[in-house]
């Protein structure tokens, strides 16, 4: 992708002090995308002309959910009715699911809580135009404007590449589509076309969206067969001194003892692990993680959204016991 760092050091001075179309951010992005990708300048003018700056996605983006403790996270997404619903996805899409366990090692139960959680299948898929969340995003928002530029970029990309007008998609306040919300930088990645039909469409495509999500776990190397999480329970505090923000596992299971862990299922003694605090009400809950949860969290890098997936997938597994 096209390098930003000079447009995204001026934002903080010319994003929301000009005119949105008339700022310098604005202009010398036009400029890069005509030159490096041979845009034509007055399109790009045109449809960020129509772009619109919006406040309640920059105050959105400043209290995300998961920024929630675990107790009041968890109860957003393990109820009753995304279970049950997650179940009648399975059922109505078995076929698919099962082709994509097949072809990506991916079990159909982390497929369809992904979609779970994301859009609860579908139905909530976001009501922005995706073309004004990331301009807002992109140039009136500093603290992750190169990110939100790359993906402005990619998504110019992908409607070119798909045959669709920039000014229609919707998706989430953070440019998300479909119903896995992807970003327009995964979508051109690992979006795949799964029902043969020609197109990759992650709106209405069940089939697509079940091989799209597939493709991105076994791109970021889910491991077939392999766990995810266990509970573990301690008998002190010393686990404390190995906690940190990186959720890649780097803890060999011997360590676990001179820790006072225990954790309630064997595992393999080739397995690593990360230590997971959770907090609820009244204590914190705790997990030994695998490379697998680390593999969710390159979907959302949040642990809680992980632990989520995770749970609602056994939930979603254990009720919709034996069918066709």
């Amino acid at each position: 992708m096209m390098k930003l760092s000079v447009i995204a050091s001026s934002l903080l001075l010319a994003a929301c002090a000009t005119p949105f179309i008339e700022s310098q951010p604005v202009d010398g992005f036009i400029h890069a995308m005509h030159d490096q990708h041979q845009f034509k300048t007055e399109e790009l003018q045109h449809w960020l002309a129509d772009a619109v700056i919006k406040d309640d996605i920059l105050q959105k983006m400043a209290k995300p959910a998961e920024a929630m403790p675990w107790y009041k996270y968890r109860k957003i997404f393990l109820t009753d009715a995304r279970i049950d619903g997650g179940v009648q996805f399975w059922k109505d899409n078995a076929a698919a699911l099962q082709r994509a366990e097949q072809q990506y090692g991916v079990p159909p139960e982390i497929i369809v809580a992904i979609l779970g959680v994301e859009t609860n299948y579908g139905k909530h898929q976001g009501k922005y135009r995706v073309i004004d969340a990331l301009a807002t995003l992109a140039f009136a928002y500093p603290p992750r404007s190169p990110f939100f530029l790359g993906e402005l970029e990619n998504f110019l990309l992908l409607c070119r590449e798909q045959g669709l007008n920039p000014a229609l998609p919707i998706g989430s306040y953070a440019g998300a589509m479909g119903m896995p919300q992807f970003m327009p930088s995964s979508f051109r990645r690992y979006a795949v076309d799964f029902d043969g039909n020609q197109q990759r469409d992650i709106w209405h495509s069940k089939t697509d969206i079940i091989g799209s999500v597939a493709q991105y776990f076994a791109a970021h190397h889910w491991q077939k067969g392999h766990p995810i999480a266990v509970p573990m329970t301690a008998e002190n505090n010393l686990y404390k001194t190995k906690i940190t923000p990186n959720l890649k596992p780097d803890l060999r299971l011997a360590e676990l003892e001179s820790l006072n862990l225990k954790i309630s299922v064997p595992l393999a003694l080739s397995e690593k692990i990360k230590i997971l605090e959770l907090k609820q009400e009244q204590s914190e809950e705790l997990w030994a993680v695998l490379e697998n949860f680390y593999v969710i969290t390159r979907y959302n890098h949040s642990p809680l959204y992980a632990m989520a997936v995770y749970q609602l997938s056994q939930s979603i597994l254990n009720k919709k016991g034996s069918f066709p």
